[in-house]
């Protein structure tokens, strides 16, 4: 069964926070319950890379008080449509909750819970954090290679075996994933998965 930790329903958008491999294993099991390929989320569809416990632990107060800010309610109390509700009720936490990092620290500790979800967002923190996760680089900023150069490390591949060397060469040159999966086109989640699976 695949978890979230947080999940906030709106009029004209939906928010919801995986980890990485949660992400990856659902859409392997969608695709294959569905007999098709390919990206599950696409479109319009936006993901940020959680990089440390403060852009965590802010990213789930923005989501569980995002109708707050869509001035949908007065009150996150009022809105039915999120994970809070689930957290406050221990006993009716639905499965994709259950190992949420909510549920894990705070279990029955309603409480503490609301303390947490509605500690108030700082956008420009928000923005800050989320701007940091966008641009996981290489840690010698100063020699940071040049997307140029990345490009044409990945010029003339044949295949994926091929391309994931290729993505674990250009990580011990110092690339970052966000580049990688910038040049390459995919998401920087599968060029984690790649480094990821060759440490095993």
């Amino acid at each position: 069964m695949s978890y979230c930790h947080i999940i906030c329903s709106c009029d004209m958008h939906s928010h919801m926070q995986r980890g990485n491999e949660e992400n990856m294993n659902y859409s392997i099991y969608f695709n294959k319950k569905n007999k098709r390929v390919g990206h599950l989320w696409q479109g319009r569809f936006k993901s940020w890379y959680i990089t440390d416990d403060a852009y965590l632990y802010t990213l789930m107060c923005y989501i569980e008080q995002n109708p707050l800010k869509a001035n949908m309610v007065k009150d996150i109390t009022e809105y039915p449509y999120s994970s809070y509700h689930y957290f406050l009720n221990y006993k009716e936490i639905p499965e994709c909750l259950k190992k949420s990092w909510v549920v894990e620290n705070y279990k029955d500790d309603a409480e503490a819970i609301d303390a947490f979800l509605t500690n108030p967002v700082d956008s420009g923190q928000l923005q800050e954090l989320r701007k940091a996760s966008s641009l996981v680089e290489a840690s010698n900023v100063d020699n940071r290679p040049k997307i140029e150069a990345c490009q044409k490390l990945f010029e003339n591949i044949n295949d994926i075996k091929e391309r994931n060397k290729k993505i674990l060469k250009a990580i011990e040159k110092g690339y970052s994933q966000h580049m990688i999966a910038k040049v390459l086109g995919i998401s920087q989640p599968a060029v984690y998965g790649v480094v990821k699976r060759s440490r095993k």
